[in-house]
């Protein structure tokens, strides 16, 4: 069956995987102009979404989540991962990128595949940017200032104008990876499925 609760479970355990392979490796980074990184580690949660449904794509941002905490909590990089180490900030903006994904998948499903595939990346994508820095400004505003040497007033500015750069590109990122992965799969099992007929009918 397309989606028996088996074959979740193995998407998700997959996908999870990979989610944590990506956390606590460079593989969940590109780099970017000024020496600066763009996160694609969001990408499982929204694939899982979006073969699977919401369900699948909360098990993954969870996962994603907790390893990101872990990691803040017991090798943080930046100045700022040890903010990450709050469950508000690392895990509950990831059990939301699933749920828009799909969200997002479903609504345009009807149309072309690939763009609803690729449009349920771009908003799950900036789900996550938005959501990560929206709790960042409510929960760790004063220590991000005082970490950066900056006034707490000019940190809402600050956080906005990550979303638009780094945001914005990490969507679009999102969208190319979780379209033509989502393609390609959806390829393969269709390939699969009509192999499986054919034998089938013999």
């Amino acid at each position: 069956m397309e989606h028996s609760p088996v074959k979740k479970i193995v998407t998700a355990g997959a996908l999870g995987a990979v989610s944590v392979i990506m956390a606590v490796t460079p593989l969940g980074f590109l780099p970017w102009f000024g020496g600066t990184s763009l996160t694609i580690m969001h990408i499982p949660v929204i694939i899982a979404a979006v073969l699977e449904g919401p369900v699948a794509g909360t098990i993954v941002g969870l996962i994603f989540g907790v390893t990101s905490m872990v990691k803040a909590a017991v090798a943080p990089i930046g100045p700022l991962d040890p903010l990450f180490t709050n469950p508000l900030v690392s895990v509950l903006p990831r059990l939301l990128i699933g749920v828009v994904s799909w969200s997002v998948y479903k609504l345009f499903r009807g149309k072309l595949s690939p763009l609803a595939a690729a449009a349920a990346g771009a908003f799950g994508g900036f789900t996550n940017t938005v959501l990560v820095l929206g709790m960042l400004g409510l929960t760790a505003a004063s220590q991000i200032a005082g970490t950066l040497g900056m006034d707490n007033a000019a940190i809402p500015a600050l956080l906005v104008g990550i979303a638009l750069s780094n945001g914005l590109v990490e969507a679009a990122a999102a969208a190319v990876f979780t379209g033509a992965i989502v393609s390609a799969w959806k390829g393969i099992e269709h390939a699969a499925g009509a192999s499986k007929l054919s034998k089938e009918e013999l």
